[in-house]
């Protein structure tokens, strides 16, 4: 903060403000991975079919290439 240089305040006032989170994120093995991974697969189905016509065959494609259906 004292350093004078802009960028360096800028992240050292981000880490004072997000302290409490950053602390967190390092002491807990919780992460949204999972759910990251599942969304980033659902935004690659409707990237392929470059849109579904209704949100029920955008609901069967994703039930069908990520559900683990054992067919």
């Amino acid at each position: 903060m004292l350093s004078g240089i802009r960028e360096v305040a800028k992240v050292a006032n981000m880490f004072r403000n997000h302290f409490q989170g950053v602390c967190h994120a390092l002491c807990c093995p919780q992460s949204n991975a999972k759910a990251e991974r599942l969304n980033g697969r659902i935004q690659e189905i409707k990237a392929i079919g470059r849109g579904y016509r209704r949100f029920q065959n955008l609901r069967v494609a994703v039930l069908f290439f990520y559900s683990d259906l054992n067919l």
